[in-house]
């Protein structure tokens, strides 16, 4: 084997002069085999932390997965064992235990012994494979203070232990058991039919800090995402270590024979407005390996390689883009050229057929990634074999040819769906569209009004719309935005108000329901377009809530069936496009008197008006005054609007910090809420009917302002 020459450093030139006069190849340190594994852990692991420990069962987990992935194993078993060890099973074909010619050593011996071995390299046992750089089982291995190795294969149990890199036999249980030096030994004897490899291990502590531990959430994860990418593969982990929540101990399985489709579906949060798509196609490449040839040199040779394309993918009604890549079913979450060669394709396609099909008018700026890959699900996987990765940590596919390779595929595939003339793939092809071109049109929308967005100096008031009414302080934490309805509210308002941190809005009627109503038609509506402007943080996916000019938001309608609508529709348009103001909690509703009742010579300290909110109060309130004697005229006023109230009245009620009412809007299950306002306010009438005709018996008819 070829041995690694670490970097001179001061720990290594003890010998040497500062000046560096002494400096010869004698002060040179050559790590021999597993050593420089143990000499510089984070070259090979990333760190010695819980990820580092973590990153040593994945590679051990990825050696029995790409058997999988050959076809040669159905079943792989996980173990974390009370003694701090770590199990992983398989009934693979079993590692080769016969003796490789170069080393003299047993095949097991050879992969978990020496660096850059295994059979990753020739081609002849994986055409594809999560290994790569043949490195992975040596490292966990030369990391460990014990390993153990049990082969099923040619009708024997071949065992073999190390103890931090070197082979031989524990007496006992443990990493502190005696040791002795020695090779491959059979134990017992088996049906021939039975195949497999064990492999456990026990993390050295000399190594690995001493708060670095696996994370069982992390390991259901990667098994889960693994059964996805291997359909009819099936993936037990069993804790009997007490990782589970509270220390408890379990056993999960997973298999999942839909493949990546089933995957697609599973990561999607959102409604979906097209079926999951899947495109799939092949490329070849040529690339120049050195390969090992008869006289053992190492000869440029040119090979053709085959670089197989699988991609699932559907957009829902959100906002979000979740994008989860893989090369030979190790995640790639930094992307590569597989990414890159498919976000190139989803993107040029979508702005060609949009504009075949005039969807995207000749004046529009074409569609950008944003834009397209708006509330898209997808997983996409490669199938190569040697792919190049940047580091063994393989975060990042670096293959170029990939990127022709799945734009080429993801091309065709993608042209086909979008212009299908089937009737069901015609229309969900329609939707995918004009979603992204609605998200370019908002996005472009966006940006011409950013300038406005923006908190404006006194000289700078003249962009927001004239009918606000703005508050003094700049203090967002501070300051509050009412929304009022109508503008004889306004007036009184006006004189209500503490103009140094209210604001106030008015608007006229009832705004556009947005449930119902595309981006376009929302920001061409007025009143939605005023409240989207003087609140200055954007809409939609573009929303930046630090960029709010108010710290509350409150509506302030009539305490009657028309006000009621208007903050349904008001709120549906916060839910729908300023959501985060919701989630934050800024988002109220003002509680306006219906009563006002006027007491006839009332006692000391107390006062002469007294005010209820909603009819039930008042009588209880007037039940109150009868068994106290306390009179009152009764000509009790009741308020039809806010119009109605004098400002010193609507200021002592609805307005005054200190003696007002807010109801804090909430939206504690965001699923629920999505399915009362698409009740409510969307465009699918009959559920509506069915609900206001099954709800009118529960009805309390003296609510009804009529």
């Amino acid at each position: 084997m070829t041995a690694e020459t670490s970097v001179p450093s001061t720990a290594l030139l003890a010998g040497a002069d500062r000046d560096g006069s002494n400096y010869t190849a004698r002060h040179l340190l050559v790590l021999e085999g597993l050593e420089a594994v143990r000499k510089r852990p984070g070259m090979y692991i990333g760190s010695t932390d819980s990820r580092g420990l973590m990153h040593c069962l994945w590679e051990i987990i990825d050696n029995s997965v790409d058997e999988a992935l050959g076809g040669y194993c159905d079943h792989i078993e996980v173990i974390l064992h009370d003694d701090a060890s770590v199990e992983v099973r398989d009934n693979g074909r079993g590692i080769p235990v016969d003796v490789e010619p170069k080393t003299g050593l047993s095949g097991v011996e050879v992969v978990m012994t020496k660096l850059h071995a295994g059979g990753k390299f020739g081609g002849g046992s994986y055409a594809a494979s999560g290994g790569l750089h043949g490195v992975g089982a040596s490292v966990v291995n030369a990391l460990s203070a014990r390993l153990d190795v049990e082969v099923d294969r040619n009708g024997s149990v071949h065992a073999i232990s190390f103890r931090r890199g070197v082979p031989g036999s524990f007496a006992a249980a443990g990493p502190d058991a005696a040791f002795e030096p020695g090779g491959m030994r059979k134990t017992k004897r088996i049906p021939k039919t039975r195949t497999g490899t064990r492999v456990r291990y026990w993390a050295d502590r000399q190594i690995f800090l001493k708060d670095a531990k696996l994370s069982l959430e992390n390991l259901h994860q990667r098994a889960r995402q693994t059964a996805f990418l291997v359909p009819g593969l099936t993936l037990v982990v069993r804790d009997e270590y007490g990782l589970g929540e509270g220390g408890s101990k379990g056993e999960e399985s997973f298999r999942f024979d839909g493949g990546i489709s089933e995957f697609c579906e599973y990561l999607a949060s959102d409604k979906p407005v097209c079926d999951v798509l899947r495109l799939s196609g092949q490329g070849t490449f040529k690339e120049t390996v050195p390969v090992l040839d008869d006289h053992g040199q190492m000869t440029p040779t040119e090979v053709t390689r085959e670089l197989g394309v699988d991609i699932a993918l559907r957009w829902g009604t959100g906002y979000d883009t979740n994008l989860k890549s893989f090369v030979n079913i190790i995640a790639t979450p930094k992307g590569g050229t597989h990414v890159a060669g498919f976000e190139q394709a989803i993107v040029k396609t979508m702005n060609e057929v949009a504009r075949a099909k005039k969807l995207l008018r000749v004046a529009e700026d074409d569609v950008v990634k944003d834009d397209a890959l708006e509330g898209l699900t997808a997983v996409v996987t490669v199938r190569l074999a040697e792919p190049q990765f940047e580091g063994q940590t393989k975060e990042v596919l670096g293959t170029s040819a990939a990127r022709r390779i799945v734009t080429n595929v993801v091309t065709k595939e993608f042209k086909d769906f979008l212009t299908s003339t089937k009737r069901d793939a015609a229309a969900q092809a329609r939707v995918v569209m004009e979603k992204a071109v609605a998200a370019a049109r908002t996005r472009i929308a966006a940006r011409q009004h950013k300038d406005a967005q923006r908190r404006k100096t006194a000289l700078e008031t003249s962009s927001l719309p004239a009918k606000l009414a703005d508050c003094r302080s700049d203090d967002v934490e501070r300051s509050e935005l009412f929304i009022v309805e109508g503008d004889s509210a306004l007036g009184t308002a006006k004189l209500a108000r503490n103009s140094e941190f209210q604001a106030l809005l008015p608007i006229r009627g009832k705004i556009l329901n947005v449930q119902k109503s595309s981006v376009t038609d929302m920001l061409k509506n007025v009143e939605c377009g005023a409240i989207i402007q003087v609140i200055g943080a954007g809409s939609g996916r573009t929303f930046d809530i630090d960029a709010a000019r108010y710290g509350k938001i409150i509506m302030m309608t009539d305490a009657d069936v028309d006000g009621s609508h208007i903050r349904c529709l008001l709120l549906t348009l916060f839910q729908r496009y300023m959501r985060p103001m919701v989630e934050a909690g800024r988002v109220f509703a003002a509680v306006p008197p219906l009563h006002r009742v006027e007491l006839v010579q009332p006692k000391k300290g107390q006062d002469k008006y007294v005010y209820t909110y909603s009819d039930r109060e008042l009588r209880e309130k007037l039940l109150e005054f009868q068994s106290k004697g306390v009179r009152y005229k009764d000509s009790i006023q009741r308020y039809k609007g806010l119009g109605e109230m004098d400002a010193d009245q609507l200021a002592e009620t609805t307005m005054d910090p200190r003696h007002r009412t807010l109801r804090r809007i909430n939206l504690s299950d965001l699923d629920a809420a999505e399915q009362v306002f698409d009740l409510l306010m969307g465009n699918d009438v009959a559920p509506r009917k069915e609900f206001i005709s099954s709800s009118a018996a529960t009805l309390d008819r003296s609510r009804i302002d009529a």
